[in-house]
């Protein structure tokens, strides 16, 4: 019975995903974002938003699909209720952004930044994110599904009920970082560059920790020789 009761405490919990459903949506017929500017029930469809800023702007039941982000300001935006498909850009600016039941499908982005950010109930699946800037970000019911995050930098963040599922991560940042249920063990790739010594509230698969061996062992000043 002990031994049953250590096994139940030890499973991690689930992420709880978002329920996005959208309302009849109206199409955008503006001229461009606006600082402060407010969003409800719209659909941007194939706008391109590059070099335009929406700092603090407020995005609820919106569909944005087929647009482009290339160095867009975004800054403390909010974002609830609202799906994402098929966004790409380069640098974009997300940062101290809160993303509240929100879907992102199949994107393609370089350099977005989303330092000190909160991401709740989110799922991002598919596609591709180069150099995702996620330090001392808040997530919590969060699923990277099927994505690929190469060199993504969690430093600092805090992290709760994160999932990683069939997704790559390649290079990561752990450093610095706080782990509360976090579940790594179905992960397609698991590449950590810095923080191993962080992983402490994860759960990760036999195989994994063979493959993390070597990080362990230079963490821990150890020399392995054959």
């Amino acid at each position: 019975m002990a031994t049953e009761r250590r096994g139940a405490a030890a499973k991690v919990k689930r992420a709880r995903r978002p329920e996005v459903r959208l309302p009849p949506l109206v199409p955008w017929e503006g001229a461009g974002l606006e600082p402060d500017g407010d969003y409800d029930g719209v659909e941007f469809r194939g706008v391109d938003f590059t070099g335009q800023e929406g700092i603090g702007a407020r995005f609820m039941d919106c569909a944005v699909e087929g647009c482009a982000f290339d160095g867009t300001g975004l800054a403390r935006a909010r974002i609830i209720d609202s799906t994402l498909t098929g966004i790409r850009g380069v640098g974009t600016d997300l940062s101290e952004a809160s993303l509240r039941d929100v879907e992102v499908v199949d994107a393609r982005l370089g350099g977005v930044q989303l330092h000190g950010s909160v991401l709740e109930r989110v799922v991002i699946r598919g596609g591709k994110i180069d150099y995702l800037n996620l330090r001392k970000a808040r997530l919590k019911d969060v699923v990277f599904d099927g994505c690929v995050l190469v060199e993504p930098d969690f430093g600092g963040a805090r992290l709760e009920r994160v999932e990683f599922t069939g997704c790559v991560l390649k290079g990561a940042d752990l450093t610095g970082v706080t782990l509360t249920d976090v579940d790594l063990r179905e992960a397609a790739e698991l590449g950590i560059a810095r923080g191993v010594d962080r992983l402490g509230g994860a759960v990760i698969s036999p195989g994994q920790l063979f493959d993390l061996a070597g990080a362990f062992a230079a963490q821990l000043g150890v020399r392995v020789e054959g």
